[in-house]
């Protein structure tokens, strides 16, 4: 193969990595058939059969080498939190007044919330109170 093809053939290869969701898979073909094609270019390699040998062990060599650490480097950018939306412990400010088991509003990091006073005593207007649970959007309520 002229090594223009060879170019052709990785060009191609590494514009089809970036269409498919695929794992890094058909990117260490296109780029050993890049690597091919500047050799073909220089004349260092004599032969078809020869050419197509050495994409080959590129293509594998790389793919065996580079593909872990690449996925693990790619994997690492997504930050994993530990539970970053729970409210439980938090402190809620009820703006009416809460008896025993009622639901109503409260104020929590600036936003209105629909909470139930889960306690036994009845939560005045203001007054501080804990988020001790969730029920779907609503926060469960308890005083200090």
């Amino acid at each position: 193969m002229t090594w223009w093809y060879w170019l052709l053939l990785g060009l191609l290869l590494s514009g089809a990595e970036m269409m498919t969701p695929g794992g890094f898979y058909i990117l260490f073909f296109g780029l050993a058939a890049l690597v091919v094609g500047a050799i073909a270019w220089l004349e260092l390699v004599p032969g078809e059969s020869a050419q197509w040998l050495l994409f080959s062990g590129i293509a594998i060599a790389s793919l065996l080498l580079f593909r872990g650490p690449l996925l693990a480097r790619m994997n690492a950018s997504e930050v994993k939190h530990p539970d970053v939306d729970s409210m439980v412990g938090e402190v809620a400010i009820p703006v009416e007044t809460l008896a025993a088991g009622a639901f109503g509003k409260v104020e929590l990091r600036g936003t209105a919330w629909s909470a139930r006073n889960t306690g036994p005593t009845p939560l005045n207007k203001g007054q501080r109170s804990k988020v001790t649970g969730m029920d779907g959007l609503t926060l469960l309520i308890a005083g200090e």
